[in-house]
């Protein structure tokens, strides 16, 4: 877990480093990336090279295997230092502190941003550690538009492309659609301003029906812009004073998409089922469906 990373990372070196960037790339094309390639990208001798490797294994930052022949994999705590290591050096972030969310795809962490003039005070973000493929390969290929035509791929680029993915949408939707901050990403990690407010499902209150047309507004905001967020609850909403913010996008999906009228659907009923549960607020799924593409194709 990154915890174990956080311990370590001050004593991970530069030639770790670029072992640990040896079996990244190597992965493109190993399943297990052999002992000859490592000492090819490394130019380590062998001796040197196995003791880096032992110690790698040790702590965590990568498996082994002998059979059938000596190869390595980079562990999800080797890729977290990777990813950790290029932020860091780029001043995105400065400190990683708690963890604040964990889920089967994901790992959020408070980290601290240090002021660009480095005179100011420092700015708390969020830190996403993507997590696809961890467990299932083909559970996350069959759920994932952006992989479904990809033959082969390691957990890792599972993992980036998917922050990539969602990085990129959060460019495109900030600052039209009520998003977090995008502020950078590397790898699998994706670097964010902190939501702001709390959560809906863990907040009560006092005007909900004004925060439910401003939830509808916000869906057909990001409808306008062509994408559906396929994964709206209570539970990825944050409200605040004067609205409200979505995140966890890595399921979205185009309009394009041949189940995009369902997944739309699928967005409201959740909220409305929410509101209705909750505050006894009572909407009906089809009419707020098309109220969000009636208006929309007056803005076009």
């Amino acid at each position: 877990m990154i915890d174990n990373v956080i311990k370590i990372f001050k004593d991970i070196g530069s030639k770790d480093f670029r072992i640990l960037t040896g079996i990244e790339l190597g992965m493109k094309h190993y399943e297990w990336v052999p002992m000859e390639e490592l000492q090819k990208f490394t130019k380590y001798p062998y001796g040197k090279l196995q003791h880096k490797l032992s110690l790698l294994m040790k702590n965590n930052l990568i498996v082994g295997t002998y059979v059938p022949y000596e190869g390595y994999q980079i562990y999800f705590d080797g890729y977290d230092a990777l990813a950790l290591n290029t932020l860091v050096k780029r001043g995105t972030i400065s400190a990683i502190g708690d963890e604040i969310g964990v889920g089967k795809e994901s790992i959020v962490h408070e980290a601290i941003k240090e002021s660009e003039l480095a005179i100011g005070e420092t700015t708390l973000v969020i830190i996403k550690f993507h997590r696809e493929g961890r467990t299932s390969f083909t559970q996350v290929k069959r759920v994932r538009e952006h992989l479904s035509d990809k033959e082969h791929f390691s957990w890792i680029y599972a993992a980036r492309l998917s922050a990539k993915r969602e990085y990129d949408l959060m460019v495109s939707l900030y600052p039209k659609v009520s998003v977090p901050k995008p502020i950078d990403h590397n790898r699998h990690a994706i670097v964010m301003a902190v939501a702001k407010g709390s959560l809906l499902s863990k907040t009560r209150l006092l005007q909900p029906e004004w925060f439910l047309d401003e939830i509808i507004s916000q869906i057909g905001k990001a409808y306008s812009l062509g994408v559906i967020h396929a994964d709206l609850s209570e539970f990825n909403i944050f409200v605040y004073e004067c609205g409200v913010q979505f995140i966890d996008w890595p399921q979205y999906v185009g309009l394009d998409h041949p189940n995009a009228d369902e997944l739309l659907k699928r967005d409201v009923f959740n909220v409305l089922a929410f509101f209705k549960r909750k505050y006894d607020i009572e909407r009906d799924v089809d009419d707020v469906v098309a109220g969000i593409k009636h208006s929309t194709s007056i803005v076009e």
